[in-house]
């Protein structure tokens, strides 16, 4: 609503604004280059604030994974509450985040703290891709495959870590699964050639297969018993630790989707999740989503599978399938 009301910039090498949700905007720097720019931050999900470096810093990498790119150069952004917690803390955390941005292949060039009343941190993130090998969630056709690379579920396991309820088991699994780079899952779909992609964060798999399609222009149906689901999402949700964005994330999708009778209201709720550091999902020819899934197996993405497929826009945005 808000971005809706200011003007849109106007350059004729603007590649990508915020007209459409994208996950990063690119501006063309020459015919073979173009800048991919994004920047994302959020408060402590975890209590290791060495995993929460690597998880928000994971997170902000992943704009541009999903637009096809390379990140190269990294800031960090850092709200730090010094009477809070001393200064290891905060060490801990760029420490978290300096080893993803090594593992990306990226350079940390410095970044602005600040000290506030609640610990914040992310990355401003700049990467590169070829001018027309960008990909935009505006890309899906109809007939496409559609891929998801990592499980869901992880904003109610999140919750639940907040609220002390949480296994080990649960912990590990959310945390490694959260800070795991969509960097493979990138190289694997541009090696392959696909239509269109963006990743999981806060509007959920939902919310954000809804971005697809409205920029698309097409519906999309998925299939629930496709999706994958960090089991642990499932025990979480009936001790009620479905997090705020979730509740918000399904009501705002009401009028935009529909669900096949048979779904109950656990799988509707983990569907809209709002997510941290999710996977891409990934709109790819039919005839290449074998392909896809297959590279992204043998390259260690086990989890990825097809959950649905791009149909002709007839009623709602989004049909939910058993």
């Amino acid at each position: 609503m808000v971005l809706r009301d200011l003007p849109k910039s106007q350059h004729p090498d603007l590649l990508v604004g915020f007209g459409h949700a994208d996950d990063a905007g690119v501006f063309r720097l020459s015919d073979d280059l173009a800048l991919i720019q994004t920047v994302d931050f959020f408060t402590p999900i975890v209590d290791d604030p060495f995993l929460y470096g690597q998880i928000s810093a994971a997170n902000s990498l992943s704009d541009v994974y999903a637009m096809g790119g390379k990140p190269i150069t990294c800031l960090n952004i850092v709200a730090f509450p010094n009477n809070k917690f001393p200064l290891h803390v905060l060490s801990d955390i760029l420490r978290g985040g300096y080893e993803k941005v090594q593992e990306a292949g990226a350079v940390l060039v410095g970044g602005h703290t600040i000290s506030d009343d609640e610990m914040k941190y992310g990355l401003s993130v700049t990467g590169i891709v070829h001018p027309d090998k960008i990909l935009q969630n505006a890309g899906a056709k109809i007939g496409d495959s559609l891929v998801l690379t990592k499980p869901i579920g992880s904003g109610i396991i999140s919750t639940a870590i907040k609220k002390g309820i949480a296994s080990e088991k649960a912990i590990d699994s959310v945390t490694r699964t959260m800070a795991q780079l969509n960097r493979v899952a990138s190289e694997c779909m541009q090696e392959i050639g696909v239509n269109a992609a963006t990743d999981i964060t806060g509007y959920g798999l939902l919310g954000h297969a809804y971005e697809m399609a409205h920029a698309s222009q097409v519906g999309l149906e998925i299939s629930v018993d496709s999706v994958p689901v960090m089991p642990a999402a499932f025990d979480y949700y009936e001790q009620n630790t479905v997090p705020g964005g979730t509740k918000s994330n399904q009501k705002f999708l009401e009028d935009k989707v529909t669900y096949d009778g048979a779904i109950t209201d656990d799988y509707k709720t983990i569907i809209n999740d709002a997510q941290t550091s999710g996977g891409l999902l990934i709109s790819v020819p039919n005839e290449r989503s074998e392909a896809l899934i297959s590279l992204l197996h043998e390259r260690g993405i086990a989890v990825a599978r097809k959950i649905g497929e791009v149909i002709p826009k007839d009623g709602p945005w989004i049909r939910v399938l058993v």
